[in-house]
């Protein structure tokens, strides 16, 4: 059964059975053109969770909402909803760190908290704690101005291609917690100009509940983007960890961030001058979970990538990643090897991502990208023959494979917002998790077969393109120094 954290749509847990199976038919006529059929009669067998945990996906084809941007039925799980339930059921305290907020009914049920007594806070990433309607197009970068552009179409209902004040201030989230007096910082509270990024996506209820994951909670992040129908939110997901042990190790990640809080002494603490965090153990139910609150210095023992390999480096029998971002060269090392050993790997990355000239995705595939400036990345070692099992999803145009996770010898989950990176491991502000439970796993398994099915394995179109495109240019390249 999927809990109240994480509905398979809003109709459905209103309604009676005999209601909800006429709405569901209903949903089903009306949205024959935009989504795969399902039999009738014939409920999809759900996977069971272990004890404490639930999990979330925004593409999962079991289950189906209604987007808050077109009204249309969608597969996956509202993301969204589940943020607003868990928020909703606070009594006492709600902490955040995201590095993205831009959801107005999230903002508007942390102001509703707020009211009640509830005790929130909020930490964002510097280049988003400022409400978008008061930003200027003129000094925003590239990426700046498209997303203050889609902001602009979601507020704009009555489509005059103007965005009133009124408009504003019932959609712009962070002018929301403004006007709602909740407390937020970003991470320049430190007197810093920030760390490398304040990548965090984790939310704290009542000490007692985490929800963390890969999702950053906007419209992009889990719906699509308002005007561009084709879209259905980056491919993304969020894990509901009830433990009061482990909610109070992310509560101290959180108090180093928040210090005193805004203005006050700059006590913040953020990047790398947090106290370095070890990797903590602790058990939820019958499970080990294990954390770990990145950036650490490249020599600090157990960084990041150091966790990460450990783990690959136990696998027996099979290695599933899914990965918006993968450029470091040990992960890469160590997944020949255990290919070389006889471990079956499937590999997933953002096609955006992998076909850029940092990607060890390439190094898999046996290639080499020289990067704008005709070098070649510094280390760069592809592999002599090409592995089988690498390749990219087929998604909406708009839309990112935003996971970062692995399942190993489908036991163990590795997951969090951080990104198989350099800068993930020893600049910025990050969660790692590690969660050994088959039951827990067989959901990641689930989401990784939805995305093999269709997806384009080896050398992709995207890359041959840009790999010709290069050599033109550039010759084989040189080695960086």
């Amino acid at each position: 059964m999927r809990s109240a954290y994480f509905p398979v749509n809003r109709t459905q847990q209103r309604l009676p059975l005999r209601g909800w199976i006429v709405t569901a038919l209903v949903g089903l006529f009306a949205s024959s053109c935009s989504q795969a059929g399902v039999v009738l009669g014939q409920m999809p067998v759900d996977l069971a969770e272990p004890k404490g945990i639930e999990v979330g996906f925004n593409h999962r084809t079991a289950s189906r909402y209604r987007s808050p941007l077109s009204g249309a039925w969608r597969n996956g799980d509202n993301l969204e909803q589940m943020l607003i339930n868990a928020i909703q059921s606070a009594e006492t305290e709600i902490l955040v760190a995201v590095q993205e907020l831009s959801l107005p009914r999230i903002a508007e049920s942390l102001v509703a908290a707020s009211r009640q007594g509830v005790n929130v806070k909020v930490i964002l990433e510097n280049n988003y704690s400022t409400p978008w309607s008061q930003q200027h197009e003129l000094d925003l970068s590239r990426h700046g101005r498209k997303r203050l552009q889609r902001l602009k179409v979601e507020a704009d209902q009555d489509q005059n291609g103007v965005v009133s004040p009124e408009e504003a201030r019932s959609h712009d989230a962070l002018l929301i917690l403004q006007h709602g007096k909740i407390a937020w910082i970003d991470d320049t509270e430190d007197g810093s100009k920030g760390s490398g990024l304040m990548h965090h996506k984790f939310v704290v209820i009542d000490g007692e509940r985490v929800i963390t994951g890969s999702a950053n909670f906007t419209n992009s992040g889990i719906h699509g983007d308002a005007g561009a129908t084709q879209t259905r939110g980056n491919v993304n997901h969020l894990i509901s960890i009830q433990s009061p042990t482990l909610a109070t190790v992310f509560k101290e990640e959180f108090a180093q961030m928040w210090g005193d809080g805004p203005g006050g002494s700059n006590n913040s603490r953020f990047g790398r001058n947090k106290t370095a965090q070890r990797l903590r153990t602790v058990k939820v139910g019958s499970m080990n979970v294990s954390v770990l609150f990145p950036p650490h210095a490249k020599t600090h023992s157990g960084h990041g990538i150091d966790v990460i390999e450990d783990q690959l480096g136990g696998a027996k029998k099979t290695i599933d990643l899914a990965l918006f971002v993968f450029s470091a060269q040990q992960l890469s090392n160590k997944l020949a090897e255990r290919v070389s050993a006889g471990v079956k790997l499937r590999l997933l990355a953002d096609p955006g991502f992998a076909s850029r000239s940092f990607s060890e995705v390439l190094d898999l595939l046996g290639v080499a990208l020289p990067d704008r400036f005709c070098k070649l990345e510094a280390g760069n070692q592809p592999l002599p023959k090409s592995l089988k099992g690498i390749g990219t999803p087929r998604l909406a145009r708009g839309d990112k494979l935003h996971h970062k996770f692995a399942v190993i010898d489908n036991k163990t989950v590795i997951t969090g917002s951080f990104n198989w990176s350099p800068s993930a491991a020893h600049t910025n502000d990050e969660t790692l998790l590690v969660i050994h439970s088959p039951e827990l796993a067989a959901h990641f398994t689930r989401e990784m077969d939805r995305m093999w099915r269709g997806a384009e394995l080896g050398i992709t179109t995207r890359m041959r393109r840009k790999l010709k495109r290069q050599t033109r240019k550039c010759g084989s390249g040189t080695e960086r120094k």
